[in-house]
């Protein structure tokens, strides 16, 4: 995943750069439910849910354009995956809760849509890794991944003064080949348990509210 870390950090160092404003928002979203399921053969499969709940985060935004942003994403989220897995050579068949912790960790890219200062609806692409970790309750097994990750986001700014603001979005964000009984359900030893893995996809609903530092112009960008 290295690859992944260098696109972070030359993101970062060019918003730096080009930045003529800086935001730094805190957010609080909630996710809905995700299903997952992966059926590698008909002796070696699981299905289940990573249940909703809360998710918060931190961002740090680079206007590099009246129009154009590029921010840094963290967001954490603490849940449960309560799953159905089947391994015909080790486990059997069997119902299990697992605990989960996902961290997000994106540069996104971001399109305003209009040029009034007080409104600023945007859309947005986002491109990072996943970083899981998952506890086995039953076994005590603990196992951490990393994994490519990526998603889009629609929402408005509401600007309530020069510096304050606040945030409200919907984002889908997915990460590729996450969720795996490897990963929740492993018993430790080499070649036992469910292998197979399946794509997470959240759909995500929240906001925030952030702090504008540098020369904001409050005042619209007009084009000749």
């Amino acid at each position: 995943m290295r690859k992944y870390a260098v696109l972070i950090i030359v993101s970062l160092v060019a918003g730096a750069v080009y930045s003529q404003e800086t935001r730094i928002c805190g957010y609080g979203n909630y996710v809905f439910d995700d299903r997952v399921e992966s059926y590698y053969s008909s002796t070696n499969y699981f299905n289940g849910v990573i249940e909703g709940g809360g998710m918060w985060g931190v961002g740090l935004e680079f206007k590099v354009h009246d129009e154009y942003g590029l921010e840094i994403l963290y967001q954490r989220q603490d849940t449960k995956a309560t799953v159905h897995y089947y391994d015909l050579t080790s486990v059997g068949d069997k119902n299990g809760d697992v605990d989960l912790g996902v961290n997000w960790i994106m540069a996104c890219g971001t399109r305003y849509l209009t040029e009034k200062r007080s409104l600023e609806p945007f859309a947005g692409f986002m491109l990072g890794v996943a970083i899981l970790d998952g506890t086995n309750p039953d076994n005590g097994n603990k196992q951490s991944a990393t994994k490519f990750a990526w998603g889009f986001r629609l929402g408005t700014n509401v600007l309530v003064s020069e510096r304050i603001g606040f945030r409200f979005q919907a984002q889908i964000q997915s990460a590729t080949q996450a969720a795996g009984g490897g990963l929740y359900f492993g018993t430790g030893g080499a070649g036992v348990g469910v292998t197979t893995y399946s794509s997470m996809t959240q759909f995500v609903l929240g906001g925030g509210v952030f702090v504008r530092f540098g020369h904001p112009d409050p005042k619209p960008t007009r084009h000749p």
